[in-house]
């Protein structure tokens, strides 16, 4: 006989078995780790079996883990299900969106999307986690964000990933660089020139080595950094120029603390993409603030 459980209990052990970790579960659900320990040893008691092989880091389900874990996703992803059905006959925009982001389309964009949908939905509520590209991957896949924004997306087949936009890259550096007065830069004016990147585990940071690689440029990368704001903050320091989408750059270039030169064409671009489950069945909430972001003028989408 099934015990008596909760559509929390449930998420919750969707997320044990997602996450591999009592307490990371037990923080998604917001429950403590030993209210969470607790409820896992008493649907083991009442199932008589083990769910979880606690010899293991990270854990290790069971066969009949599996069999639960895969009993738990599809009740949730029911009473979803249900929920969007019937926020559809209400015919009202409410719920919570969980929008995952790298952090530089966080700090850009954030802010005015924010402000627009609390303007036009007042009755939903927009959350976001700013994290790595790959936990953007992981939080989708896991069910904890409805939506993930990243640069460079790659579909599989658990996530489609929806074209966003395309953002120009420019060189950035400060006004008193030596390359500060040039219209346009090329490729070859930053042979040898001190050189601020990204992580090289980053995709952007591929995309950008490949681009000087197959212009013959070999760079001086003197520091390197896994989020833009960071770059941004070494460049202004004279620490060297960098290579950045200039949508970015926008605000330093007005006060005057960044230059933003267009490399010579065809240039360089960064691909802005949306990630989803392939089987999500949107709130309205999640399906209005996709229909906002896609809202982008055509030629930045392009």
């Amino acid at each position: 006989m099934l015990p008596t459980v909760t559509l929390e209990h449930l998420q919750l052990f969707r997320d044990l078995a997602s996450t591999k970790s009592v307490s990371r579960a037990a923080q998604l659900s917001g429950v403590s780790q030993s209210a969470a320990s607790q409820h896992l040893q008493e649907i083991e008691k009442q199932f008589d079996v083990t769910l979880v092989d606690r010899s293991k880091r990270p854990l290790v389900l069971t066969e009949a883990g599996r069999l639960y874990a895969d009993f738990c996703r599809e009740v949730v992803r029911l009473r979803q299900e249900f929920d969007v059905g019937l926020e559809r006959l209400k015919g009202k925009v409410e719920g919570t969106v969980r929008v995952a982001s790298i952090y530089s389309v966080g700090l850009s964009e954030m802010t005015k999307l924010e402000h627009d949908f609390a303007e036009r939905f007042p009755g939903a509520e927009l959350k976001v986690d700013y994290l790595r590209p790959e936990k953007v991957y992981e939080a989708v896949a896991n069910e904890q964000a409805d939506l993930g924004l990243v640069s460079y997306p790659v579909p599989s087949k658990l996530i489609r990933a929806i074209s966003w936009r395309n953002e120009r890259m420019v060189v950035a550096m400060t006004p008193a660089h030596p390359l500060a007065g040039l219209s346009v830069i090329r490729p070859g004016d930053l042979d040898g020139k001190d050189y601020v990147g990204f992580d090289d585990d980053l995709p952007i940071s591929r995309e950008v080595a490949k681009f000087l690689r197959d212009a013959g440029v070999t760079v001086n990368r003197v520091m390197h950094f896994d989020n833009i704001q960071m770059m941004k903050e070494a460049v202004t320091l004279g620490s060297g120029l960098s290579i950045l989408p200039e949508r970015i750059l926008k605000n330093d270039v007005e006060q005057g603390r960044l230059r933003a030169i267009p490399l010579e064409a065809p240039g360089l671009s960064r691909p802005l993409g949306i990630l989803h489950l392939r089987r999500k069945k949107f709130n309205r909430a999640t399906q209005s603030f996709l229909n906002l972001l896609m809202e982008e003028p055509a030629a930045a989408r392009a």
